[in-house]
């Protein structure tokens, strides 16, 4: 077991030649948000957008897509259709990893919802999306009942399981999971070929080949809804823009967290934000030497 530091992250930052375009550093399809949910979808996005990405595409419900785009000017938007409560519906699958064929990672599941069109949805992208796919919230939520499905993954598969989610994957309690953290997410990460990011106080995060980090950044003014999403946002930007998918989960939760840090000290645990946390971001990235 090893502990995360700068070096950590500096692995997973790719190159970012004078002669970059929007084009050539990576394009991020994030599969997020249902209606009463935008603010994940949001919080998703800017975190992807202020950690480099050369282009976001956020598909989303449509009822939605009017909220979500006057906040986040820079994301192209594919809004979908979607159930009559508000949820993307499966009719959109063969649109959306067509969509996925032209970008270079996908995000899916914060903010979703749980239902038989988005679990649809999300088996889809496991089986047959050729491309890095990073699986948050509900989107752990819709195969809690079958895990087994991550064996049928084309491409690489990252979580990022909160205690509560990964005790629904393992059939445990988030008691019961705090209990054995590392070994517990090394063993998932075997058994599905899967890395695996168990997100809390000292969140670990766990490669398929056995190596395991467990990270020394954040503060527990982190503990509130929405910093998952903004976690999610900074991995998917990376892998999108090459990073190995054992790198960029490393580096996201070392760089969260260190955002996390810098936003507790400038406006207290108790009060910050995970809106404040992505406006941290690029101060963490220069204090890892970054810019």
């Amino acid at each position: 077991m090893e502990l995360t530091d700068k070096k950590t992250f500096r692995r997973a930052i790719p190159n970012r030649p004078d002669d970059a375009n929007k084009g050539t550093i990576g394009t991020l399809l994030s599969i997020c948000g249902c209606y009463g949910m935008a603010g994940a979808a949001m919080l998703e996005a800017k975190a992807a957008l202020r950690t480099g990405i050369g282009l976001h595409k956020c598909a989303l419900p449509k009822s939605i897509y009017p909220i979500v785009a006057m906040k986040i000017p820079e994301s192209v938007y594919l809004p979908l259709d979607e159930t009559p409560d508000g949820k993307l519906s499966a009719d959109c699958i063969d649109k959306l990893l067509e969509e996925a064929k032209r970008c270079s990672a996908v995000v899916i599941g914060c903010g979703l919802s749980v239902c038989n069109d988005t679990k649809q949805i999300v088996n889809s992208f496991i089986e047959y999306c050729g491309n890095p796919v990073l699986l948050d919230a509900d989107a752990l939520n819709c195969i809690a009942d079958d895990p087994e499905i991550l064996k049928k993954a084309k491409a690489d598969i990252v979580i990022t399981p909160h205690p509560g989610e990964f005790a629904r994957l393992i059939k445990s309690t988030p008691a019961e999971v705090n209990a054995d953290r590392e070994n517990l997410a090394a063993r998932f990460a075997e058994r599905y070929g899967v890395t695996t990011v168990l997100k809390g106080a000292g969140t670990v995060i766990a490669s398929p080949k056995g190596r395991v980090l467990v990270n020394h950044t954040g503060n527990s003014g982190m503990a509130t809804g929405g910093s998952g999403d903004v976690l999610a946002g900074i991995a998917g930007a990376l892998l999108a823009q090459g990073a190995k998918p054992f790198d960029a989960a490393a580096a996201a939760v070392y760089l969260h967290g260190l955002a996390g840090d810098i936003a507790a000290e400038k406006l207290g645990k108790i009060s910050m934000l995970p809106s404040d946390m992505i406006e941290c971001i690029s101060e963490a990235l220069r204090a890892c030497s970054v810019s």
